[in-house]
Parts: structure tokens; C-alpha cells; sequence
């Protein structure tokens, strides 16, 4: 990604190097200081010892002694002079009388001439060490009484000096080889900054510090606006970021950042599904109270780096889906029953044709009360409206597929009794999946039969004594019943005994599960009598007195034949 309208600022590498650059500058020029200063100073107290050590030394001297006391002392010192001068890396000796009148100098044509400094401490029989400008400029110098040989008197004085310009270049010499250093470390430094920014670089996508900020505050923007839920797994399938939709879908709180996908809390096969290696590809998944649609994608640059996770809310979808399934069902429903009334109406017309009205007339009224009384036994039985719609409809589509759906005689829920929290939606998933996978089962049966059974009982405590009411929906097949050991996997989401379709299968009975927990009822599955499977619902009610209805309704459809599958 790139910002072509923000200026392009320095590279990363120059602004390493120009801050390596400014920090080894500054380091140096502040070492250089207080080198140049601390060795000056330490190099002046060398020169005043090494000065003081070569003066003491030639004053001691008996041959300087037995030279002053000669009528030229000039002719045996000079030479003298000149060899220690040589041999001890000073730059001048001087050897005088009390008065400071030199005998010897490196300069010839100062000999005779008077000595340029202090020499009054000296005279009274101390060494000392000075600064002073003289002939061959400012030097570090000492100052030495000669004693005659019985120490008793002073003869004479010896000065050795070495010059600051000497002085000064031993420092320049250090600072110099400082600086070479420093070159040498900021080049260095330069490389290293040149092979780290290159890496750098090359995971960076060739992306500068400010094109960097600029996609972390665009990605952070695109997460909190997208709705879908979006969570991204390390190499250890550690969340290593989830955004405010994958929070609210997944229902997950606190920071759950370097946290196990497994330690979430998350349904068993969803929490399979975010650890498996494989790709994962518009898998439907259900939590607590949503029905999910998951895809997964490994990150892999040579090795395996984590997995992002798309996860989509499809619960509203579905229930519209099963919706839209049962409306087709009543389509094709209707469409057959159109054409079976068009049979009938052929047959009425044909007989009124052959003169047998009265025939007719009894033959079509035999149909309307077999229909009315259809209507009339299920509404007897389930008042309440949604039921006992849904109830005809399956009616119809049973009779279709030639299986005979019977309400049990003793169901009885009246209008108005279930509470406003039990929406029709749901009892819609609940028994409307239960009756279909009923249906699918009884197909081919002997007896192809789904028995339905909606009433409300006490709902006992645990001292046995009442504590409400609750709807139960019990829904029998004839089919060849559930293995006790798939008592459990029948309800989770992808088990059926079905070739899969296009659409899959095992969901049905998931989606049954999902509402129940909703409503915090109870869903089992148990050995029909007679054979085949019966499911039953309890759905707690709230605030609701106990009820119950009788009547034996009967719903009638021909036999026919299909196959079994459960949680379809």
C-alpha cells in the first residue's frame, strides 16, 4: 500500500545512519575535549617530572661540579649539556652561574647572556618546575641549585625544559588516533546500518516508518468498521488479534490476546475447526446462540506463520432459510392438492354429465368435510395459532411423501397460554425440524407414521412438588430409531445417517438444540414404543399456570416410501 500524496521522507537507513553519525560526532568531540584537556594537563606534570629528574640529575653530577670550579667552565659543560639534552629527549639544558649567566644553551650565541625566568627560589635551595616564554619559546622547565662538594654552598644553577609545543603535538597525536577510531566505528556502523535497513526493508514490503504508521492506523479503521468477524491465530493457534465483530459473534470478553484458541470456551467443533492446519471453506458453525459461517486460511511465508479466520452471522439467514423451505414445502403442498382438486372437480363434472347429480353432490361434499375435518381436529387439539398452522402445513407435505402425521389425543395448548419471550421463530425451528426429520425417518417404514404431541405439564422442583409449567413438544417416528451411542452426536451440526446434498446436512437438529438452550428447556432423544425414535422438548413457561387439553386428532395422510436421517 502507498501514500502517493504524503512527501516520502528519509529513508529508514539514512536516519539511522545521520543518528549514528550525530551520536558518534557528539561522543567524540566531547572524548576528544576532555582528552585534550585531562592528557595536557597530565602531560605538563610529565614534562615538569621528567624536566626536574634530568636537572637534579646533572647537578648531582661530580664532573658538573669539577667544571664550574675551572676557569672555563663554558668548554667542559657545553658538550655535556648537549649529550644529556640528547640522550633524555628534552629539549634544552642549561647550566649558570648564581647570578643566572648561562654556561651552556642549545643556542650558541645565548651562551654569556642572562638566563630568562625565575631562578630566586632555586638560590635558596629548592627545585622547582615553571611555564615560562623563553629563548626558544614557552616550555615546561626546572629550576636545580648545584652544590659545591662539601654541600655547603651553591656554585651554580641547572634549568631542563621541554617546550608546550612538544607538548601539544603528544595530545594532537592521541586525539588524531581518537578520531581514527571514531571514523573506523561510524563506518562500521554505516555497514550495519546499510545490511539491517536492506532486511529490514524485505519484511517491510519496501515500506518507509511513515507508510508503516499509515497502514497501522488504516488497518486498526478497517477493523473496527468491519462487521464480520475477523480473528487471526499465531503458530501456536494463540489469538494474536481479534477484532469487535469476532468479540460480539463469538462472545468472547476480556483481552484475549496470546490466549489458546481452545481455552475460549468455544462449541467443540468450531474450536476443531479454528485449529485444524487444513483450509477451512464456508463451514456452517453454531454457538450458543448463533449460527455461524467460518472459513480459514493458513499464513505461510517457507514455514507455517498462524491462520486468519472470516466468520459470518448467518443466523437470521437461516432461520429465513428454514422459513423459505417450509413456505416451498406448502407450494408444492398446494400444487399437488390443486391437482388433486382438479381430479375431483373432473369427477363431479363427469358424473353431473351422466345425469348422476346427486352422486355428484355427495361425492364433493365428502371431500370438504374430510378437509374441514382435518382443520377442525388439529385446531381442536393445538389452538395456538402458529402451531397449528405449521401443523397443517407438515400435514400435507407428510401426506406427499406418503407418510401419515397423527396429533397424539392428548395434545392440548390453547391460544394465548405461551409467553411473549417464546417467539414464533423459534417454536417454528424447533418443532418444524423435529417433524421433518421425523418424516425423512418414517419413509419406507411398514407403517410410514410421525405422531405429534404439544401440551403443557407441571414442571416438579426438587422437593417434587410443582414449580410451573412447561410446553412439550414430543415428535415420534416409525423409523429405525437412533443408536443409544449416537444419543448425543444426533444433535451436533453436521451428524446425519443421509448422503450429504448440496447444501450439507446435520444441521436441523443443531439449530433444535440452539433454540432450546435459548430458552433454557431440555432435549432428548429415547426408543419409540413400537420401534423408531421420539424426540421430546421442554421448554420451561415462566409465570404460566399448568394446562393441559384432550381430544384424539387424527391426521391422516396415504403410506409411501423414502429413507432415514436424522439432523437433517
Amino acid at each position: 500500500m502507498r501514500f502517493p500524496h504524503i512527501p516520502r521522507p528519509r529513508s529508514l537507513a539514512g536516519q539511522l545512519f545521520g543518528m549514528q553519525a550525530v551520536l558518534i560526532a557528539v561522543v567524540v568531540a566531547g572524548y576528544a575535549l576532555f582528552t585534550y584537556v585531562s592528557d595536557r594537563s597530565q602531560a605538563e606534570d610529565a614534562a615538569g617530572r621528567q624536566a626536574t629528574a634530568v636537572a637534579r640529575s646533572v647537578a648531582d653530577s661530580p664532573s658538573v661540579v669539577a667544571a664550574i670550579g675551572t676557569s672555563d667552565p663554558t668548554a667542559h659543560l657545553e658538550t655535556y649539556s648537549l649529550r644529556v639534552q640528547r640522550d633524555t629527549q628534552v629539549d634544552f639544558v642549561t647550566i649558570m652561574n648564581p647570578q643566572g649567566i648561562r654556561w651552556t644553551h642549545p643556542d650558541k650565541n645565548q651562551i654569556g647572556k642572562k638566563f630568562l625566568g625565575h631562578i630566586g627560589p632555586a638560590l635558596k635551595g629548592d627545585s622547582f618546575t615553571e611555564t615560562y616564554t623563553g629563548t626558544l619559546g614557552a616550555s615546561v622547565r626546572a629550576v636545580t641549585p648545584i652544590y659545591n662538594t662539601g654541600h655547603t654552598r651553591i656554585i651554580g644553577l641547572v634549568s631542563a625544559g621541554i617546550r608546550v609545543e612538544a607538548i601539544t603535538q603528544r595530545v594532537q597525536d592521541q586525539v588524531t588516533a581518537l578520531i581514527g577510531v571514531a571514523a573506523g566505528a561510524l563506518a562500521l556502523g554505516a555497514v550495519g546500518t546499510y545490511v539491517i535497513n536492506a532486511r529490514l526493508r524485505r519484511h517491510t514490503h519496501n515500506m518507509n516508518a511513515t507508510e508503516l504508521s499509515h497502514m497501522h492506523d488504516y488497518h486498526q479503521a478497517a477493523l473496527h468498521a468491519v462487521r464480520e468477524g475477523l480473528l487471526m491465530l499465531d503458530g501456536q493457534y494463540r489469538v494474536a488479534l481479534m477484532n469487535d465483530g469476532g468479540r460480539e459473534l463469538l462472545g468472547v470478553t476480556g483481552d484475549v490476546v496470546g490466549r489458546s484458541v481452545a481455552d475460549l470456551g468455544l462449541p467443540a467443533p468450531l474450536t476443531g475447526a479454528l485449529l485444524s492446519s487444513e483450509e477451512r471453506v464456508d463451514e456452517v458453525h453454531l454457538t450458543a446462540s448463533r449460527v455461524l459461517v467460518v472459513n480459514t486460511s493458513p499464513v505461510s511465508g517457507g514455514e507455517r506463520r498462524g491462520t486468519v479466520v472470516t466468520l459470518r452471522d448467518v443466523t437470521e439467514l437461516q432461520s429465513l432459510m428454514g422459513e423459505l423451505d417450509s413456505e416451498r414445502g406448502f407450494t408444492q403442498a398446494l400444487r399437488s392438492q390443486a391437482h388433486e382438486a382438479a381430479n375431483r372437480l373432473h369427477t363431479v363434472v363427469s358424473l353431473i354429465e351422466l345425469g348422476r347429480a346427486e352422486e355428484a353432490v355427495d361425492f364433493a361434499t365428502a371431500e370438504l368435510e374430510l378437509a374441514q375435518t382435518l382443520t377442525d381436529q388439529v385446531v381442536s387439539a393445538v389452538n395456538e395459532p402458529v402451531l397449528a398452522a405449521l401443523l397443517l402445513g407438515k400435514t400435507a407435505q407428510s401426506n406427499e411423501r406418503g407418510v401419515e402425521l397423527v396429533v397424539s389425543e392428548d395434545s392440548g395448548l390453547d391460544d394465548g397460554l405461551l409467553p411473549d419471550s417464546l417467539s414464533a421463530r423459534d417454536l417454528v425451528t424447533i418443532l418444524g425440524n423435529l417433524i421433518d426429520n421425523a418424516v425423512d425417518a418414517a419413509q419406507g417404514s411398514l407403517r410410514a407414521r410421525v405422531t405429534v404431541t404439544a401440551r403443557t405439564e407441571a414442571e416438579p422442583d426438587a422437593t417434587g412438588s410443582s414449580s410451573g409449567s412447561a410446553l412439550v413438544l414430543r415428535v415420534a417416528d416409525t423409523g429405525t430409531g437412533v443408536d443409544p451411542a449416537h444419543a448425543e452426536a444426533v444433535f451436533q451440526r453436521g451428524f446425519s445417517t443421509k448422503p450429504a446434498g448440496p447444501g450439507g446436512r446435520g444441521l436441523g437438529l443443531a439449530l433444535v438444540r440452539q433454540a432450546v438452550n435459548r430458552h433454557e428447556g431440555t432435549l432428548t432423544v429415547a426408543e419409540a414404543e413400537g420401534g423408531g425414535a421420539v424426540f421430546e422438548v421442554r421448554l420451561p413457561l415462566w409465570g404460566t399456570e399448568t394446562g393441559s387439553g384432550e381430544g384424539a386428532v387424527g391426521a391422516s395422510s396415504s403410506p409411501g416410501a423414502g429413507s432415514r436421517g436424522e439432523g437433517s
